[in-house]
């Protein structure tokens, strides 16, 4: 259950009732922060809230040399659990388990980032740091809007959720913004922030992504939507825009990854036209081919409070795989997304003016679109590689070192 005791080097515990390393957007959330924290020379533990493994196991790094291990702590309810006991461990224990595995170990973690889990989690979280002298440090993606969470506004979700935004997160020693706006928020409050954005292994990716697939005849644009909409992204006005621009005679195709068709159905209010494909689920593994044999992925979100705090990772991917992206501008894409180089820049969130963009694609010359694939990947090995946020979120845990909660007690319960 525990890490190697005779380990004494300092290592950093990343914890949250999460999956890992695959499973939903957070999972890739943490491993890329994970990936750069074991670049800048720091030992990695992840502690995700599944229920295995039981013993912390080593995961491939990013280059040879790095640490980071997984180990499964089980904050996550069992599907075949009654549903008094999960919401118990949601609403009351969650974060419990956490403490007592890190309460087991030998020697206690340089830092302490904690991704996800609302109020109870960071209850039991800061409380364990406190005790133990350990800086504490938040990883924020997301402001949540009352109509994201089951409940709504006065539900027990998005009760949870306030709490940890409002009060938990600006008392925690340190703060990884994954948006501009959540950077001022939390800076605004007087804590020591580092703004990360949602990363990967892009050289890993290799040269395949700035190779163009082979030309499409004529005037023809493939399309591609990757990724859950959940209450985010506006996929139905996505499907009435490339609609709208079919009955134009625009010969345009969409690629629907994630969806089920009765998802999409059920969005639409009626059965997807025939110009657009709903794949439902594939493998994580056959994404990148899908996104790579697209000319444009798209992304519409309206310009909330919510969408402004978060950042879109379907975003980053598709950009890493070398396909421009047609996006309206929401939280920090205007500083990586620009009109003509990197994708096509939506004036605002409307079917009618993806119409108007997809005839300006059809438009586009085969040198004009390769150009764009390369700006596309290029723009993600500044922007969204592991290696360029490395030295920053270092940076962030050295400050923090000399900056404990109180006088560092011995481990375990007091």
């Amino acid at each position: 259950m525990s890490i190697d005791e005779e380990a004494t080097a300092p290592w950093v515990a990343y914890a949250g009732p999460f999956r890992f390393p695959w499973g939903e957007a957070g999972s890739r959330r943490v491993w890329g922060n994970a990936q750069s924290l074991a670049l800048s020379g720091r030992r990695v533990v992840v502690l995700s809230g599944e229920h295995g493994p039981e013993t912390p196991e080593e995961l491939p790094g990013v280059e040879a040399g790095v640490s980071i291990r997984h180990v499964g702590v089980g904050e996550l309810p069992r599907p075949d659990e009654p549903l008094l006991a999960k919401s118990l461990q949601w609403l009351v224990r969650a974060g419990r388990r956490t403490a007592d595995w890190l309460d087991a170990q030998p020697n206690r973690p340089s830092h302490v980032i904690v991704y996800g889990g609302g109020m109870p989690y960071m209850v039991h979280l800061r409380r364990w740091c406190r005790r133990n002298g350990v800086p504490v440090l938040t990883d924020v993606v997301e402001w949540y809007s009352p109509k994201q969470l089951l409940g709504g506004r006065f539900g027990p979700l998005h009760l949870s959720a306030k709490v940890a935004l409002r009060y938990h997160y600006p008392r925690c020693h340190g703060v990884i913004a994954i948006s501009s706006f959540l950077e001022s928020y939390y800076r605004d409050r007087g804590c020591a922030v580092v703004r990360v954005p949602p990363t990967l292994d892009v050289r890993a990716l290799g040269a395949a992504p700035v190779t163009p697939p082979a030309p499409a005849p004529g005037r023809r644009v493939r399309l591609v939507y990757a990724g859950s909409p959940g209450r985010k992204d506006l996929l139905a006005e996505t499907i009435r825009g490339v609609d709208l621009a079919a009955l134009d005679g625009c010969d345009v195709s969409l690629d629907v990854i994630g969806p089920s068709p009765d998802e999409v159905t059920r969005e639409l209010g009626a059965p997807p036209p025939p110009s657009v494909r709903v794949r439902g689920r594939v493998p994580q593994q056959e994404v990148a081919g899908l996104l790579r044999g697209a000319d444009f992925s798209i992304l519409m979100r309206e310009p909330a409070r919510f969408a402004q705090a978060g950042f879109p990772t379907k975003f980053c991917e598709s950009l890493a795989n070398g396909t421009p992206v047609i996006a309206n501008l929401t939280s920090d894409l205007r500083d990586h997304l620009h009109d003509g180089v990197e994708g096509l820049v939506l004036p605002d969130h409307t079917a009618t003016s993806l119409r108007r963009a997809l005839h300006r694609a059809a438009d586009l010359s085969a040198e004009a679109r390769a150009a764009m694939r390369r700006a596309a990947y290029e723009r993600a090995v500044a922007s969204f590689d592991v290696r360029a946020h490395a030295a920053a979120l270092d940076d962030l845990l050295t400050r923090l070192e000399g900056r404990p909660a109180q006088t560092p007690v011995p481990t375990g319960r007091s």
